[in-house]
């Protein structure tokens, strides 16, 4: 699937669906979530945890309240217990259930942040590898505007780099 890289902050993004980087239990924290969190001017935290907790690897999805998008899904990466640790698989998973779920919504266009690589400390290159090539697999039915956020110009350098290694691979 062709997907692009952009750089910015995923709160300020339009687009049908912008993921939340999440733990199992959907509360929203810092980073991703935390933005996210203040931009939507609404509860979308509440709404978010009356539907956890959820599996590793698992989806929920919520009201984007005051962002500019109908759908905020909040993919969980890590655990909210224990270790609260991201790990290659679950990283692959929540990507590929956040595509579908937004797939199956009827939309176009979706935001993925480098999921797991904040508050889940999964390191930053491995992660982007494991979004692009989940992102890069994806066989969608209705999505054709798929674009993965890097924050900072260091962190866009390296997706960018690590995208366009995954596109000559596949």
């Amino acid at each position: 699937m062709e997907f692009s890289v952009i750089q910015g902050d995923v709160a300020a993004q339009r687009a049908d669906a912008l993921v939340n980087a999440a733990g199992t239990t959907l509360r929203m924290g810092s980073g991703v979530a935390g933005a996210l969190r203040r931009d939507a001017n609404g509860p979308i935290n509440e709404a978010a945890v009356s539907k956890g907790p959820v599996d590793l690897g698992e989806v929920a999805v919520t009201d984007a309240y005051d962002l500019d998008a109908e759908y905020v899904i909040h993919a969980a990466v890590m655990p909210h217990y224990g270790d609260g640790r991201a790990t290659a698989e679950s990283i692959r998973t929540a990507t590929r259930n956040a595509l579908a779920a937004a797939d199956e919504r009827g939309c176009a266009s979706v935001v993925v942040p480098v999921l797991g690589t904040g508050a889940a400390g999964f390191a930053f290159e491995e992660g982007a590898r494991v979004v692009c090539e989940a992102v890069d697999a994806y066989d969608p039915s209705g999505l054709r505007d798929v674009r993965v956020i890097a924050y900072t110009d260091g962190q866009y350098e390296t997706v960018e780099r690590v995208a366009e290694a995954v596109r000559a691979d596949g």
